[in-house]
């Protein structure tokens, strides 16, 4: 039995239809944890078992991982949270014990690159998803950590703009090259470990992307892919900040974007070596192609 939560969001969504197909063949049983499970398509909802309720509730994850086998653990976004603590590991809290009570086999969570680099200790959102890798790690239970570095997929927030007026907007250095990963691979790395549970202790597996791009590179492939001029300016912190503020997150949230954003122009991304294990075959040119180019088009 596997457990999935986050059943309806792009990784989450992608892992549940990657599994749908090879747990089937496999005759893995499928389980999700879903707020709102009229979110889920029917064909899907035929072929799972469903728990409706928040993975924060201790009654919720304690009927989900009876019996389970394997757990996709991911933290739904929090932007009103009194705290990154709150929004993480205090989330996570009453999972991280109902994995011990219900002897859990393995679990596989979504997290960030940058553990053991210079700015791990101050980079906000990234510092309390390692906290929580952390707290579900001293369990006990066999974990791996996906470490991730930004999703492609954030652009596609912009499609208008990079549409209507040709400019995408990110607060890090133009010509700083960092790993960036699309969130099919991510899904697919999950749905591997997911499906072949002879990996045992703690650890992360790094989804880094086929190559490392600069604002200025992705610019340069998205005009070429969308047959117009794109380019990319860079927002200030502050001018970030305020946008944030505006969009109502809670002062705790703004800031732990704003000290990411900031370490990751300080090298928080920089620190695990691509090899042919931690490298994932999305191209960014593919990905534009795929994603990008029809959202822009709509």
């Amino acid at each position: 039995m596997i457990v999935i939560t986050a059943p309806t969001g792009q990784i989450g969504g992608r892992l549940l239809d990657i599994l749908l197909d090879e747990a089937a063949a496999r005759g893995e049983e499928l389980r999700v944890i879903a707020r709102d499970p009229g979110k889920l398509p029917d064909p899907v909802r035929a072929r799972v078992e469903v728990v409706t309720g928040s993975h924060a509730d201790a009654e919720v994850v304690g009927r989900a991982f009876e019996g389970a086998d394997a757990v996709f653990w991911l933290v739904p976004p929090a932007s009103r949270a009194p705290s990154l603590d709150a929004a993480y590991a205090g989330f996570t809290h009453a999972a991280a014990k109902a994995f011990t009570a219900h002897e859990v086999g393995h679990v596989v969570g979504v997290s960030a690159l940058g553990r053991g680099t210079p700015v791990a200790g101050r980079a906000g959102l990234v510092t309390a998803s390692l906290a929580m890798d952390d707290l579900i790690a001293s369990t006990g239970v066999a974990y791996r950590a996906l470490a991730n570095p930004s999703f492609m997929d954030n652009l596609l927030r912009q499609a208008a703009s990079i549409r209507d007026n040709g400019v995408f907007t990110d607060t890090v250095t133009a010509d700083r090259r960092a790993p960036v990963a699309a969130t099919r691979d991510i899904a697919a790395a999950a749905a591997g470990l997911l499906l072949d549970r002879s990996w045992t202790g703690t650890g992360e597996v790094p989804v880094l992307g086929p190559e490392d791009l600069s604002a200025n590179d992705m610019a340069h492939i998205m005009s070429e892919v969308l047959g117009r001029p794109v380019r990319y300016e860079r927002q200030s912190l502050d001018d970030f900040r305020a946008a944030l503020t505006g969009h109502g997150m809670s002062a705790a949230f703004v800031e732990g974007y704003v000290d990411m954003m900031r370490a990751k122009d300080d090298g928080l991304d920089d620190g695990v070596q691509r090899t042919p294990q931690t490298a994932s075959p999305t191209t960014f040119r593919s990905w534009c192609e795929q994603a990008l180019k029809p959202a822009a088009q709509a």
